[in-house]
């Protein structure tokens, strides 16, 4: 297992950067998906949109450029390329209820085998709200969760989401900082691993039933 959580949210972030295609319309979610927009591969033109109503958003600023009116629906400052622009959140919501959105990345506090998803509300705790989520994870062509594998020990990929649901069935790939899971027809599926991980470390850290990919390789970060 990865100890330190940092390093481990950096992997997750840079092989989802690499999922990406040029001048595909993707939308990151708040906390650990942001990070991705550090880790943009070069030569490829992702077209990163927020939900508070931005697009062309670029990477975090550097230290002493920050600018505070320029922040992600998250509230954390980052840049805008040249072709940005802003809008409301009416257009922005057009976007994503348009299916204009190839990628949508986003957190979980659980994420389960039939690839559904818990990512919004632990009973009994003060949240600011559903966010956008509910809208992005039916309204993207595809939904990558980025979670960390396991939190406080327990796992985070499930049989089943035992917490409230963001939607059923979305989810189509699962990034953790040990693997890479597509949910397919036929059940989870592992494709990729850590170098630095183990088929039988992931095992032990995912309550889920998956099957092994034929194509199971190391995962491209």
């Amino acid at each position: 297992m990865i100890e330190d959580i940092e390093s481990a949210k950096s992997i997750i972030a840079r092989r989802i950067a690499r999922e990406f295609k040029n001048n595909q319309l993707v939308n990151l979610g708040i906390g650990l998906p942001t990070l991705v927009a550090n880790h943009i591969p070069q030569g490829i033109n992702v077209i990163l949109q927020s939900e508070n109503g931005m697009i062309g958003m670029g990477p975090e600023p550097e230290k002493g450029k920050e600018n505070p009116s320029l922040t992600n629906a998250g509230g954390a400052m980052v840049t805008i390329l040249p072709y940005g622009s802003y809008f409301d959140s009416a257009m922005s919501f057009a976007l994503i209820r348009g299916k204009h959105v190839e990628y949508t990345v986003l957190g979980a506090l659980e994420v389960d085998q039939e690839g559904s998803l818990a990512s919004w509300i632990i009973p009994g705790k003060k949240v600011p709200g559903m966010g956008g989520a509910m809208d992005l994870v039916v309204g993207a062509k595809n939904v990558i969760v980025s979670t960390l594998h396991t939190e406080r020990g327990k796992p985070k990929i499930l049989k089943k989401c035992k917490l409230p649901l963001t939607a059923r069935h979305v989810v189509n790939m699962i990034v953790t900082e040990l693997a890479v899971f597509k949910v397919t027809p036929g059940g989870l599926a592992l494709f990729e691993i850590n170098k630095d991980s183990s088929i039988d470390e992931v095992k032990a850290n995912t309550e889920a039933d998956f099957i092994i990919s034929e194509h199971l390789k190391f995962m491209e970060i």
